[in-house]
């Protein structure tokens, strides 16, 4: 059983606030500090984490996630290695094959159908590993096309790279190539172009974590299972969060009690939830939002 693992993953208009939060999570407890990327909402991944990287000395720091569609593999790679030693070797990298098609139409950027950009997404997680540990790569895809590209090699010899995605085929490529997976158990883009449909059913998060379990095996791999928490509620009613979840989701409650994208109820119950869903699907790197209603979380799971 893998010891649990904790993300903040913040957000914020200003760079020195989302450094503050980054010290804030280190004190805290949280074992990665993350930010997402979203285009023209918020200051730029990269240089946010490098500006942590000078505020923090323990936390890791990663991106949860970086779209694929919008960083060439080469340039992202001489990036990800500059931010690796700016840090002193604390880099995670998450990638994910985007979905607000909102910005894609700011930029005048084609928003390809999810197979295309997930297979663009899985090309770019095969060039990105050999280049951040210093090798030459020629690749022949579908999308990218290098002969002898070379990066500057990162401080670390082994990035972890985490991959947050949905479908069979896009988890089956994750469970070999990452170090981390992260089922997203989301549908599609709903109109306002973030939000999704969401799938938290149990069963269905037992069979996609089957299929992952199936597909890493197969290469003598174990990776590690991410779940960013999408609700965190500190209340002494569990069951009332639970209904007020179901409902603005459409789910039954009793999924919602079960699934680990959630967490309600008092900071021990919290815990205790946490560990079950540990202990059901194995997984153990969990991230939230909110650092003051989850951060004594992190010792009671830890000590459960």
């Amino acid at each position: 059983m893998r010891q649990f693992r904790f993300g903040l993953q913040g957000s914020a208009a200003d760079p020195a606030e989302l450094a503050r939060l980054a010290r804030r999570a280190e004190e805290t407890g949280f074992d990665v500090f993350q930010v997402g990327e979203h285009v023209g909402a918020e200051p730029t991944s990269l240089l946010s984490l490098a500006t942590a990287a000078g505020r923090t000395t323990r936390i890791r720091l990663g991106t949860l996630t970086l779209n694929a569609d919008l960083h060439h593999p080469v340039l992202l790679a001489q990036e990800l290695a500059t931010l690796d030693h700016l840090s002193g070797g604390r880099l995670e990298v998450g990638l994910g094959a985007g979905h607000s098609f909102g910005e894609y139409a700011a930029m005048g950027r084609p928003f390809d159908p999810a197979p295309v950009r997930k297979e663009r997404l899985a090309e770019s997680l095969e060039v990105l590993r050999p280049l951040l540990a210093g090798e030459p790569v020629t690749f022949h895809g579908a999308h990218y096309t290098l002969e002898g590209a070379t990066t500057p090699a990162a401080l670390q010899p082994h990035v972890p790279f985490l991959v947050g995605v949905s479908g069979r085929r896009a988890l089956a490529h994750a469970a070999r190539h990452a170090d981390i997976v992260a089922p997203t158990m989301l549908g599609r883009t709903l109109e306002d172009g973030h939000r999704h449909e969401v799938r938290w059913e149990a069963a269905r998060l037992d069979r996609t974590i089957a299929w992952v379990r199936d597909h890493a095996a197969q290469c003598g791999r174990h990776p590690e299972l991410h779940a960013l928490v999408q609700v965190v509620v500190a209340t002494d009613d569990r069951p009332a969060a639970v209904r007020a979840v179901a409902r603005r989701t459409g789910m039954d409650e009793a999924d919602i009690a079960a699934t680990p994208f959630v967490c309600l109820g008092t900071h021990e119950q919290m815990a205790d939830h946490l560990v079950a869903c540990r202990e059901r699907w194995g997984i153990s790197y969990f991230s939230v939002r909110d650092v003051e209603a989850f951060a004594p979380v992190i010792a009671l799971a830890r000590g459960a």
